[in-house]
């Protein structure tokens, strides 16, 4: 097994080719009504300024790249990523109207988070050192300096709300999400303490929220 994770993580950083480009304009309009063949409006539950609600469990949209969001929302729409709210929602939108939507978010400049707790040293620790005795790598090896996230598969952490990071950690670590390059993050879910999973969730969350830079390298 200690062999597997160091190859999940090569074959990762091959880049996937870039989608089609999105309309901004339009994706707002998809955002603020939806359209008129059953997707409703985005900002009913990521809010007006994208940037979600920690409580109800929706995610920051706001500054995330288009080439994420727009993998995203095609995989609900295949089924590929399970959600009960989001798989409607996204196959009721074509193909160039998921692009806009992407488009309208990845513009969007992030909120401020002043107000998260502050982070847990162990929750930095995994972030930027990661704990190798259990061949977990750190976290910002994918994900970026800071973690900006790294277009197109790797999202920007820094910022998300805890609950989220933390949902999503846990439906990897289930396998109840497999919508991930080479399955890399169940394999590193699946390591994971629940523990280290709200530690590193909290120190995200802490972090300032930052758009990705396309094309960077961690």
């Amino acid at each position: 097994m200690p062999k597997i994770l160091p190859t999940l993580f090569l074959l990762s950083l091959f880049p996937t080719p870039a989608p089609a480009s999105g309309d901004a304009e339009a994706g707002r309009r998809i955002a603020m009504q939806g359209n008129d063949q059953g997707a409703t409006a985005c900002v009913s539950c990521h809010g007006a300024d994208g940037a979600g609600n920690p409580a109800a469990g929706f995610p920051r949209l706001a500054g995330l790249s288009d080439q994420y969001l727009s993998k995203q929302l095609r995989d609900y729409s295949q089924g590929t990523r399970s959600n009960p709210v989001m798989q409607p929602i996204a196959a009721a939108l074509e193909q160039q109207q998921r692009l806009d939507v992407a488009a309208y978010y990845a513009g969007q400049a992030p909120a401020s988070n002043a107000d998260e707790a502050a982070p847990p040293d162990a929750g930095r620790t995994l972030a930027l050192r990661g704990d190798w005795d259990n061949t977990i790598p750190a976290c910002v090896s994918c994900h970026g300096p800071g973690g900006r996230g790294i277009p197109p598969d790797f999202p920007p952490l820094a910022g998300q709300h805890a609950s989220y990071i933390q949902s999503q950690l846990e439906a990897w670590r289930k396998g109840t999400r497999h919508n991930d390059a080479n399955n890399l993050m169940r394999v590193v879910a699946e390591r994971l303490t629940q523990t280290q999973i709200q530690a590193v969730s909290e120190y995200f969350a802490a972090q300032p929220a930052v758009k990705p830079e396309p094309g960077a390298e961690p």
